[in-house]
């Protein structure tokens, strides 16, 4: 069977993570996405841990459920699912958690139970209850061995992204962890054809995650993995991941994440990599540049052009519909408006994936011609983009008067010499 996950959000204890974040919403939102399981995150964190246990049950191993009490009695969900939709959440949660450690490189953690976060809380050293994703005073090997001890999935977080990854800390996946890690997570900022110019991670299956810090639409499951497994439940994801059975990624446009180019951490001005290095770094507006992703893959990059390993699947580029409809139209993503048309658009195809993937185009345009078309630009890849960069995520330009400075044609890799040009 094949299922759509997301495997990367934070609970409410993170920083800088909405209140919002609770069991029941993450599972009803990720129904209204149309996603079959969503991680909980911060799994080390005891309060969101109690928040977990009391609001799921186990169905299937390793895999929760939001329990029927909940589900009737939760008004605030029952006020945030359109009118016309299921009541009841059917998106499954998978325990799992970041965690930073001490050389601040961040790692991605899928645990198959309440007894493994328990175990590891134990032998993790740092104060796991400051954050919910916590700095450890442990190093990528030890935190691998003790994943693998309890019977974990673990691999570098966003690997190429300038402040907290792997990549960002060592020029080799083998120098921060002893032996091969289970996956290896893209990062808004990367896909497949830029990671597959590095020849050290040709054997390593890639995943996609949203890193969600609200559990709304356009931000829960903008980026997410189909992958084909027997059953649901841990075992089988975890057979699943290792025997390289992901049948597809789907994320942003790398050129939409907001590290993708070098660039000012303040004034966000972007600069070829070299110049910034003829700069030590620093802005004339005194901000800090930080190296994008490209300019990184292509420090570490074996080939000039991606090779794509036979069990690779394809990396296919989205956008949260949410997104779409407010540059459609030009209005806040939270508003009203952009609100009710994504509800109509998810009453008549079920959920929101279906909309930017499966939907008859001829049936979008006749919901919203203007719609269909912008939906249409990302299915066929004829998409104009302001890149993205020092903290800044990219923006999608729909309005063909608009002068950009930049765009970089569909398919062309983003090697220094496109860059230049």
């Amino acid at each position: 069977m094949i299922i759509r996950a997301d495997l990367h959000i934070h609970g409410p204890y993170s920083m800088a993570t909405s209140k919002n974040m609770t069991p029941e919403l993450l599972s009803s939102q990720g129904t209204l996405k149309g996603l079959h399981i969503v991680a909980t995150g911060d799994a080390f964190h005891q309060k969101w841990l109690n928040m977990i246990e009391k609001a799921t049950e186990e169905d299937g191993e390793g895999i929760f459920r939001i329990k029927t009490s909940e589900k009737t009695h939760n008004e605030f969900l029952q006020e945030e699912i359109p009118e016309g939709l299921s009541k009841n959440p059917e998106t499954k949660l998978i325990l799992t958690s970041e965690v930073e450690d001490s050389r601040r490189v961040h790692h991605l953690i899928i645990l198959p139970s309440f007894e493994a976060a328990y175990h590891m809380r134990k032998k993790l050293k740092g104060n796991l209850d400051s954050d919910g994703r916590p700095r450890l005073k442990m190093n990528g090997t030890q935190i691998q061995e003790l994943a693998l001890e309890n019977g974990c999935m673990v691999g570098p977080a966003h690997a190429f992204t300038p402040w907290t990854s792997m990549y960002k800390e060592y020029d080799s996946i083998s120098n921060c962890y002893s032996q091969t890690p289970d996956f290896l997570e893209l990062g808004l900022s990367a896909d497949t054809d830029m990671a597959d110019r590095i020849e050290e991670l040709q054997d390593i299956p890639f995943l996609t995650n949203s890193d969600a810090h609200s559990p709304w639409p356009h931000r829960l499951g903008r980026e997410f993995n189909e992958i084909d497994v027997k059953n649901l439940s841990f075992p089988a994801l975890k057979d699943a991941i290792n025997d390289k059975k992901i049948t597809a990624n789907y994320g942003f446009d790398p050129r939409l994440g907001k590290y993708h180019r070098t660039a000012c951490t303040k004034c966000y001005q972007q600069y070829h990599p070299e110049e910034a290095i003829r700069m030590n770094m620093k802005c004339p507006c005194g901000g800090t540049i930080k190296k994008g992703v490209d300019y990184r893959v292509e420090e570490l990059a074996t080939w000039d052009e991606p090779h794509h390993p036979t069990h690779r699947p394809p990396y296919i580029h989205i956008m949260p519909l949410a997104e779409i409809i407010s540059l459609t139209y030009s209005k806040g993503v939270t508003t009203k408006f952009v609100q009710r048309k994504w509800q109509e658009l998810i009453l008549k195809f079920g959920d929101e994936i279906s909309v930017l993937i499966d939907a008859p185009l001829e049936e979008l345009t006749e919901i919203d011609p203007e719609l269909a078309r912008r939906i249409h630009a990302f299915r066929d890849k004829t998409l104009r983009i302001k890149v993205g960069g020092g903290g800044r995520y990219g923006e999608l330009v729909f309005d063909e008067d608009e002068v950009i400075n930049e765009v970089i044609p569909k398919n062309e890799n983003s090697t220094l010499d496109a860059f230049m040009k």
